[in-house]
């Protein structure tokens, strides 16, 4: 492969992509508004994925991708752009993902995300959850609401991350950013000592494990606001992935700690915009409200899609009611919210 690895992320870049994928076996791609694209390239060998993993990889990152067969870390490309990476082995030999990550942090109201969110960020102990599959934009959203306490209030921001995606310089508030492998061994040890560290507010890029839920709970029950992120499609199964996560004889007292703590729950996703440009969020929001924490205690979690249907209000929504409302303003296509939708038979003869 002719193609340098800079002049690849370069050509990212520029083209607008998420991500580049280079693959042992196959033709390098790119995805642009979610849809995977092939570059006018040769077919990669094992020898052009060794180069650019020298190229990319130091020594100790080298080590742990031949002792862990992947790794996870961010890349800069000097006075163009940020990347998240992944390199792993597949059945062909070694492949590589880079997210890239924009430079500048959006607003809510840039991103065309609920304005609830800006209200979530200035609570001052709780759990709030951004949820959604990978690529749905939960890390932008984060960082919108990082951007948006550091802008207006005076706090102790720590950031936990796999890797650090948005660099954040303290404006009112100070933020202590820490990434796994540099500065810390794993989310479990930054959030124990994040407690002694006085944060008013603690991000976790991802609750993982039993130990990150315990202690992220446990943070958020003691007077700290804790945002983070689960790989869950709405509300109700963010949930039960949290207690599903403990042993049987804990359960009773996680639904407990979790009614207490819980304040909300954006369930995200992207899709295509209709005038073929980018890409806009469609999201499902929970609010913990009392009748929304006495049936999480109550184990009648089922119930809260109809609490959410009618919860307006409070600034609930559901993921369908998100998705008309984007049909009917012409942002999004009717097929499209269809595809997503719970119930995609709203979108079957309707007419908006």
């Amino acid at each position: 492969m002719s193609a340098k690895i800079n002049d690849l992320l370069k050509y990212a870049i520029e083209a607008k992509a998420s991500d580049l994928h280079l693959s042992t076996g196959s033709i390098p791609m790119v995805r642009i508004d979610g849809v995977m694209q092939t570059l006018q390239l040769p077919i990669m060998n094992k020898d052009d994925m060794l180069k650019i993993s020298n190229e990319i990889l130091n020594d100790n990152q080298s080590k742990i991708l031949s002792d862990n067969l992947e790794i996870d870390f961010s890349y800069e490309l000097e006075n163009f752009g940020r990347f998240r990476v992944n390199f792993f082995n597949q059945i062909n030999g070694m492949a590589a993902a880079f997210r890239i990550i924009p430079s500048a942090i959006l607003s809510s109201e840039e991103l065309s995300i609920p304005p609830i969110i800006n209200q979530l960020a200035f609570l001052d102990k709780g759990l709030v959850l951004l949820t959604g599959p990978t690529g749905s934009g939960k890390s932008t959203t984060l960082a919108a609401m990082i951007n948006h306490i550091n802008e207006n209030k005076n706090k102790h921001i720590i950031t936990v991350e796999d890797p650090v995606e948005y660099y954040h310089s303290s404006i009112k508030s100070l933020i202590n950013q820490r990434e796994l492998g540099h500065s810390t061994h794993s989310f479990a040890n930054a959030l124990k000592s994040a407690l002694r560290e006085d944060p008013d507010v603690i991000l976790v890029g991802e609750m993982r494990d039993l130990e990150t839920i315990q202690l992220a709970l446990t943070a958020a029950e003691t007077g700290h606001l804790v945002l983070s992120t689960l790989h869950t499609s709405n509300a109700v199964k963010t949930i039960d992935r949290i207690i599903d996560v403990f042993p049987a004889g804990q359960k009773d007292q996680i639904r407990s700690m979790l009614s207490e703590s819980l304040e909300a729950v954006i369930a995200q996703k992207l899709l295509p915009n209709k005038s073929g440009k980018g890409r806009v969020p469609a999201s499902e929001i929970l609010v913990a409200n009392s009748a929304v924490r006495n049936l999480i205690r109550e184990d009648k979690i089922y119930q809260i899609p109809s609490i959410i249907q009618s919860g307006a209000q409070e600034g609930m929504q559901s993921l369908d009611q998100d998705l008309q409302r984007l049909v009917s303003q012409g942002i999004i296509d009717k097929e499209d919210a269809k595809y997503v939708a719970d119930n995609p038979e709203i979108f079957e003869k309707a007419i908006f």
